[in-house]
């Protein structure tokens, strides 16, 4: 028995340093790269308008096409965007930056360098705090947080469209010059799903502040993501980077699929390369597009042509002779800062007591907090009922016929009519929703003359739902006969034929209590 005893020590011992000594998972490290188009009528250093469906090459000026000769004039709505943008992720702005010119060869660069801010940008060293929904009923949120690098300004180039038939290649300068903020993310995020939440938060953030309309689909916010695997505590892995991904989806599925990708080579023994890729919306894989092998030299070199970029802290600290409005102060910036998404999950919470995975229903869809709020103000029921009609039956109607809030046929006040007529017990639940799908179709109609005219309200004539209940006794007396052996819940099944009867009008309170005295 002894010896037994003594082979078990020993496999538990095998065991335990065999654990110690197992290698540590392979874990994902991704770091983002975002550019977002300034909003903003004008392009950074030129006055030509900005416009997304403008015809090619009818918005380009002579310095966007860098004819020789030609200045930038910096424009003070992108320097404004910039700083605004800054703050509201915790950045610190510099006082004084730097504009440089990256150069490289491409046929939609004109001028053959970018001008940049590769020395000192506008902003350096924020923090954006994003959340997932995670737990079981992914009801919880957890926090996380990923530390902002620098934001700096710089050009977007023009666009080159590629003629496979005619083996060519078009150029469109609409874009050339139009003004960027490009954010750049320590590699602070482990997978693609927290990715895709701090790029979704940054959006809402950046349609807030009203900087960047941030519509992917436009390529007003477009995402590289810096992706590589390690153990963790040891050094990070060769990364690859992946370059332009212009949905929050396809950040989440090329992040984890390159991850995936890259853990499975190494396991196969082999290397990672450090490559530039693409993703496949298609296949759902990354492909390679040029790798990085011959480091590109970009010659960055400080901007002749433009002075630092000076902003102010606040009017005491401006110059003399320098006039207010030609200046960037940011404590004016700082003071029109409006409610952050974060900020307003948070605030719902508190004062409605709703969930906190409804508050972010609420905020993800542009004008639901405003309509939200306007059907409290107007009705006396309680916000997690009023929150279930606006998250299930409203927004419902809306994804279905792919409308926005604002164009909503059913307005706050009229919702708000609604639901007091049924929280006044005039209409069942059903009934209600009945009346919502008839208001949906004919807008100018109020809740009470659909009630009114399709017959829907309650029935509480006490000898009208005594009768009916009477006859649906009689005609089940197996039911009946349960109820009296103790069987409660086949009260319910009766108490949906006298619904049936009355298609739905009969008031449920009533019903059930003169069941019971009729079963009893």
């Amino acid at each position: 028995r002894n010896s037994n005893h003594e082979n078990e020590i020993k496999t538990i011992q095998k065991l335990s340093s065999f654990h110690v000594y197992a290698p540590q998972q392979l874990v994902g490290v991704v770091g983002l790269e975002i550019h977002a188009q300034i909003n903003s009528n004008t392009k950074l250093f030129s006055g030509s308008p900005v416009n997304f469906s403008a015809p090619p090459n009818s918005l380009v000026s002579f310095f966007d096409g860098s004819l020789p000769g030609t200045l930038p004039v910096l424009n003070r709505r992108c320097v404004e965007a910039a700083v605004m943008t800054g703050l509201a992720l915790n950045c610190t702005i510099n006082r004084k930056s730097f504009f440089d010119r990256k150069h490289y060869f491409y046929a939609d660069l004109p001028a053959g360098y970018q001008i940049t801010q590769h020395r000192q940008p506008i902003a350096v060293e924020g923090i954006l705090t994003y959340s997932l929904l995670g737990g079981k009923k992914m009801s919880q949120v957890i926090r996380k947080s990923v530390h902002i690098k620098q934001i700096q300004l710089e050009q977007d180039s023009g666009k080159s469209l590629h003629d496979d038939t005619h083996s060519q290649t078009l150029i469109d300068l609409n874009r050339a010059g139009v003004g960027l903020m490009e954010l750049v993310m320590e590699p602070d995020m482990s997978c693609g799903e927290e990715a895709a939440a701090a790029v979704r938060e940054l959006q809402l953030i950046l349609q807030a502040l009203g900087t960047c309309q941030g519509n992917m689909s436009e390529g007003q916010l477009r995402v590289d993501a810096n992706v590589s695997v390690h153990r963790p505590g040891e050094p990070f892995g060769v990364r690859t980077e992946v370059k332009n991904i212009n949905s929050i989806r396809y950040v989440a599925r090329a992040i984890d699929y390159e991850i995936q990708r890259q853990i499975s080579v190494l396991q196969r023994g082999g290397m990672v390369q450090n490559e530039t890729r693409a993703y496949d919306s298609k296949s759902g894989e990354t492909m390679p597009m040029r790798d990085k092998e011959g480091l590109q030299d970009y010659r960055f070199m400080p901007e002749p042509n433009l002075p630092p970029l000076i902003v102010y802290e606040d009017d005491a600290s401006l110059p003399t002779g320098i006039d207010a409005c030609q200046a960037v102060v940011v404590q004016k910036i700082r003071e029109e800062l409006p409610e952050l998404p974060s900020v307003k999950r948070d605030r719902l919470v508190q004062t409605y007591g709703i969930l906190p995975e409804h508050s972010f229903t609420l905020v993800n869809e542009e004008g639901l907090v405003e309509y939200f709020e306007a059907v409290m103000k107007a009705t006396k029921k309680e916000p997690r009922k009023v929150i279930g009609w606006v998250t299930n039956e409203l927004l419902g109607q809306l994804k279905q016929q792919d409308m926005s809030v604002s164009q909503s046929p059913i307005s706050p006040p009229a919702l708000a009519e609604l639901l007091d007529l049924q929280e006044a017990g005039h209409i069942s639940s059903s009934a209600a929703k009945q009346v919502f799908q008839e208001m949906w179709r004919s807008s100018s109609k109020t809740a009470l003359q659909i009630i009114q005219e399709q017959d829907l309200g309650l029935v509480s004539d006490t000898a009208q739902l005594h009768s009916i209940c009477q006859k649906v006794v009689d005609s089940h007396p197996d039911e009946v006969q349960a109820i009296k052996n103790g069987n409660k819940k086949v009260l319910n099944k009766l108490m949906g034929m006298v619904q049936k009867e009355t298609k739905g009008r009969a008031d449920p309170v009533l019903v059930r209590t003169i069941l019971q005295e009729k079963t009893s």
